[in-house]
């Protein structure tokens, strides 16, 4: 928010210069982001009077004026506005001046040939919007000459650009600021006194209707008659532009005067124009949520479909205005409003917020009520505008209505414990030099008795510390709920620089987590194979079994919480495909969620998606792509196992639509299921246009990180290398398909037993001389020894044992 110091001063006695003002607001907790200098505008610029205009003798849109600045002695001026003219008085820059805005020194000049001794200003050139093209022309009369223009402009001030935090609405106006400097700085607060309104008893055309009193707990609707529509008096403009609002007209102005002077939102109706909507002399102002497929055009030109969550101000039930947000564009008042029906209204903050997120728009007003409005101080507000109105558009009011539902005003305020042994003991000693101290009874009396608190003693503790019962002014009642929110006001008005820094003791050295240990060297591996890093939100569109819906979405297609991580992968290739990115290889670890038997279910997943070809360099196969296969695919992850030392199975699979039914596998560790991989289904790969060979998997991290957290992994042990050769055996025969490669080679690795080091597949044929539903499978067998070398009679009943086995196990017929 913009504070005008000009402002302020009249609010509370303020003794502190600018730059000290906005330390002290910033040390407790009201950031002042910058200090506005207006006094630097227009330093040097004195009001002059134009006593004769003539036409440049070598340019046609020039003019040579003689300009009296009460110097003794005219300046000869040329000036290129056509507003220009003489008896008028005007800013004039003179010699040596300089207008930081404009970046522009005065100085003597000829202007094509005429000598000009000063320049005379628009407010543009001064810093200040106008919306009029040429100099600035002073309404006044008879002006002191050579006089500074600056407190005519409102030039004489300073704005301090100030942000309060979430918690502190009452911060939002100029009388809460003014309650903060005086706590602050102990100076003397004028707070002004709204003037007492007339305020007949009849009754009227006028009525309220309020569906629904939660949503606003107290309307005040008041109808004011012969009003003059004009613009408003200049130091009223004043004070809106220093605060960046654009002065408008009189009715305008004093509703946005009194936002910023209160805090309190306030919207005038046209009254004719309501009558006119409402087809009726009669007037039933209502509050009620919109029906789906209501429509507004709002203040700002824009035709807002509306929803449930929007709350609508309406007359005759036709809506008129976005509640605590913007006002209607068929209701505004205008040059030629006669009548108005002023709204000073509570609305509940939550559903402004939802009203206002829900069309994307943010106002003023509704920055006010997101945060609370003072409930207290509504009447107060009201009667400062109606005051204002009568005062500046002679305005007449002809009858007020009123709907509240607020509690009793001896709820308004609350009572707190506090007790000044915890608050030595949250807060710590103070820093008294050379030695350290507590916070006495009398601190803390002072300085919530300044934030406008009641304190009453309520005897002493255990320890014969004393205890107060702290009653909260009514503009805090929002934020000042509990002991602790006391011990933070009593510490910001303190001072937090006047608190020890105590260092907490030295601490041991950190480690990482088992886990996270574990996680880090998986992604490691998983990158050292080429492939890359993903992060999806966890939101996604619903649809899908077992998804857990969210009940307030931000938006329809981010409503459901994702259940595996695979659908996202295969998007993320898609995208990066129709980008022009090539094939993505990529991994992605994160939550996922689902309905389960016991309720709301979430774990931790690992996935990956690999494709495309692979290779650097395409010049060895003439440029043209090599697809990577299922076995090349199957690799990146037997390799990321092999370095994590682990055995993983896979098994046939076929239970995930997605995938290929004949190229997809489920991975098991030690009789628990891992997870999956396989190859994309051909339809879905056709669907969203990806290559052939797409694969996926997607394991369990737990499953993985326990299989990891064994000690036999976490400390392998040395098995020494043979020095004796080793002596390898081939067998061959045909098997049925439907047999795994995985379970024949656990049936080969029982029967040899110690001897028997490694199995390794070396061919598979399928086709001529191989019967039907059968394939031919050959693998190397390689047998040793660690302490001595083998011989023939010990390999061959061994290699027995397997041949043997592997007939009975499977019925395999034998070729070698």
């Amino acid at each position: 928010m913009r504070i005008s110091l000009n402002w302020l001063r009249e609010l509370v006695e303020i003794k502190l210069s600018p730059e000290e003002l906005a330390e002290t607001l910033t040390m407790a907790g009201f950031e002042v982001e910058d200090i506005e200098d207006r006094r630097t505008w227009a330093n040097g610029v004195v009001v002059g009077k134009v006593l004769e205009r003539q036409p440049h003798p070598n340019a046609d849109k020039l003019s040579v004026c003689q300009v009296d600045i009460g110097a003794g002695e005219t300046l000869n001026i040329v000036c290129g506005a056509a507003n220009v003219k003489a008896d008028i008085y005007v800013p004039v820059a003179t010699t040596g001046t300089y207008l930081p805005n404009i970046d522009l020194k005065i100085k003597p000049a000829k202007l094509r040939g005429v000598p000009s001794q000063g320049m005379i200003c628009s407010l543009k050139e001064l810093g200040l919007p106008t919306d009029v093209d040429g100099i600035h022309i002073f309404a006044q009369e008879n002006l002191p000459l050579g006089s500074d223009v600056r407190p005519l402009l409102g030039l004489d001030d300073v704005i301090l650009d100030l942000t309060a935090t979430a918690n502190r609405a009452d911060a939002l106006s100029m009388v809460g600021v003014a309650r903060e400097v005086a706590a602050l700085t102990g100076g003397k607060l004028s707070i002004p006194e709204p003037g007492e309104v007339s305020i007949p008893k009849t009754t009227g055309n006028l009525a309220l209707k309020i569906a629904d009193t939660q949503a606003c707990p107290a309307y005040i609707g008041t109808v004011i008659e012969q009003v003059k529509i004009a613009p408003s008096p200049e130091w009223l403009q004043q004070r809106l532009r220093a605060a960046g609002v654009r002065p408008i007209s009189n009715v305008v102005d004093i509703t946005n005067y009194v936002l910023l002077e209160w805090g309190q939102p306030l919207h005038a109706f046209d009254c004719d124009r309501l009558k006119s909507i409402a087809s009726s002399e009669n007037l039933t102002i209502g509050v009620r949520f919109a029906n789906a497929g209501e429509s507004l055009k709002t203040l700002d030109g824009q035709t807002r479909n509306l929803s449930t969550q929007n709350l609508l101000i309406t007359t005759n039930e036709k809506p008129v205005a976005l509640a605590g947000v913007m006002g209607g564009e068929e209701t505004e008042v205008h040059e030629g409003t006669q009548s108005l029906v002023l709204e000073a209204a509570l609305f509940d903050s939550v559903a402004i917020r939802r009203s206002s997120r829900s069309v994307g728009l943010r106002s003023e007003a509704s920055g006010r009520y997101e945060r609370g409005v003072n409930r207290a101080e509504l009447e107060i507000a009201n009667r400062r505008a109606l005051s204002l109105i009568s005062e500046l558009a002679s305005g007449i009011i002809a009858q007020q209505e009123a709907a509240d539902t607020r509690p009793d005003p001896s709820t308004w305020s609350r009572s707190i414990a506090l007790r000044l042994d915890r608050v030595n003991q949250i807060l710590g000693p103070i820093d008294l030099g050379e030695d350290t101290g507590e916070l006495q009874e009398q601190d803390v009396e002072r300085i919530l008795t300044a934030l406008g608190c009641k304190l009453t003693p309520s005897g002493e503790d255990t320890t014969h510390q004393p205890r107060w019962s702290v009653s909260v002014p009514p503009y805090r009642y929002r934020d000042l709920e509990r002991e602790i929110d006391l011990i933070e006001e009593i510490a910001r008005l303190y001072g937090y620089n006047k608190f020890c820094d105590t260092l907490p003791e030295k601490a041991e050295a950190g480690y990482l987590p088992l886990d996270e240990e574990l996680i880090r060297k998986l992604r490691a591996f998983l990158r050292a194979e080429g492939l890359t890093e993903l992060i999806h939100y966890s939101l996604v569109k619903p649809g899908e079994d077992r998804e857990i819906v969210l009940s307030n979405p931000l938006f329809a297609e981010y409503s459901a919480l994702r259940n595996d991580l695979i659908a996202g992968l295969i998007d993320a290739f898609q995208y990066n495909l129709e980008q022009g990115n090539g094939a993505l290889n990529g991994f992605e670890i994160g939550q996922i969620f689902w309905q389960g038997e016991d309720g709301l279910q979430e774990t931790e997943a690992l996935a990956g998606i690999m494709g495309g070809d692979r290779t650097v360099g395409k010049w060895s196969n003439s440029g043209r792509e090599q697809p990577i296969t299922w076995f090349e695919a199957k690799g990146i992850l037997e390799s990321v196992f092999r370095q994590l030392a682990l055995q993983v199975e896979f098994q046939p699979d076929r239970r995930d639509e997605r995938l290929h039914p004949g190229r997809t596998a489920s991975l098991w560790i030690r009789g628990n299921r891992l997870g999956i991989f396989g190859q994309l289904h051909p339809q879905l790969r056709r669907e969203k246009g990806l290559p052939d060979s797409v694969y996926v998997f997607q394991l369990d991290l737990d499953v993985l990180l326990e299989s990891l957290g064994q000690d036999e992994i976490l400390v392998p042990t040395f098995q020494p290398y043979s020095t004796y050769p080793a002596s390898d055996r081939d067998i061959a025969f045909f098997a049925p398909v439907k047999i795994s490669v995985a379970d024949i080679q656990k049936v080969i690795t029982k029967a040899g037993k110690d001897l028997l080091e490694s199995v390794e597949l070396f061919d598979e044929y399928r086709g001529e001389n191989v019967p039907e539903g059968q394939r031919s499978l050959a693998f190397r067998l390689i047998y040793r020894a660690s302490d001595r070398t083998l011989t023939e009679a010990e390999v061959e009943p061994v290699h027995n044992k397997v041949r043997e086995a592997l007939v009975e196990k499977f019925g395999v017929n034998l070729r070698s």
